[in-house]
């Protein structure tokens, strides 16, 4: 007698085990484009949410591809998949591709095991503030810059003129304060598994083989062979994707601007390709 099984649909076919996969890509930036996403909670909750609620998958699996960026972004990401994982009582595994570094291996450490291929970057635990110095600048152009505030702090670390001590010192303990938080978080969730290693929380990176020894990732291996090993060769990965808009584009995203908006919204993405390229080029890619 000829089998039908093949023609049911996955979720009645009892030989195949499905594993939600959300894919988390890009640099940590609050907000985002018409034209390109960037990785924070809005853009990535409802395919968690998504994920999380598959009741008959055993675990859900998590890929990071991220130099980081956001602090705030990172631990909001972070706090929305603990929180699934204990709500619905699910597994996570985390593994990890070219980078998950600074705030991309904030987000990893939600998992209950991070994976890395053997040449990831993993690490990068510190928090850095970068911009510039323009002193002098529109002075050559012949610009005349003005600016009125009420409060004494209110331009603090204004580009436009000399840096002022006290202004940089408040903005490294702002800093040491953010740093705080995030060896506190990976303390927390790795536990015993972390080495005695004087530059673990310096910043410093390293590859998933290095991070191996260290304690910063459980295991080296790919999300389709570590998963067909652990639950046999008929699993099925299923990419859980962010929903799409009327036309297509995947929301959320920023409306199309008119007029002298639209100049200012192609500045800002502009300054945003730039500080994106910055965070994936400090490591090397």
């Amino acid at each position: 007698m000829p089998s039908f099984k093949r023609f049911l649909p996955a979720r009645f076919r009892t030989d195949e085990t499905i594993i939600p996969v959300v894919r988390l890509q890009g640099s940590i930036m609050a907000g985002g484009s018409q034209f390109r996403s960037n990785l924070n909670l809005a853009t990535v909750a409802s395919q968690l949410d998504k994920a999380f609620s598959d009741k008959k998958a055993p675990v859900v699996a998590i890929t990071i591809n991220s130099p980081g960026g956001s602090a705030v972004q990172a631990r909001l990401i972070y706090k929305r998949i603990c929180d699934l994982a204990v709500e619905k009582d699910k597994k996570v595994l985390v593994f990890l591709e070219d980078v998950a570094a600074s705030g991309g291996y904030m987000i990893a450490c939600a998992g209950d095991e991070i994976i890395a291929d053997p040449s990831s970057i993993v690490g990068s635990i510190g928090v850095i503030s970068a911009g510039f110095g323009f002193v002098g600048l529109i002075d050559k152009l012949g610009i005349e810059r003005r600016v009125y505030t009420a409060g004494q702090n209110k331009s603090v670390l204004d580009p436009f003129r000399p840096e002022k001590e006290e202004d940089v010192q408040h903005l490294k303990d702002l800093q040491l304060e953010v740093h705080k938080t995030f060896i506190d978080l990976v303390k927390e969730r790795r536990g015993d598994k972390l080495a005695d290693e004087p530059e673990l929380f310096t910043g410093k990176f390293w590859s998933g083989v290095s991070g191996l020894e260290l304690g910063l990732v459980d295991g080296l291996g790919d999300v389709r062979s570590t998963l067909r090993k652990r639950y046999g060769d008929k699993v099925k990965l299923k990419l859980v994707t962010a929903p799409r808009g009327l036309f297509g584009r995947r929301t959320p995203g920023a409306a199309v601007r008119m007029d002298g908006e639209m100049l200012a919204g192609a500045l800002h993405q502009g300054l945003n390709a730039i500080e994106d390229r910055a965070l994936w080029s400090r490591y090397g890619l």
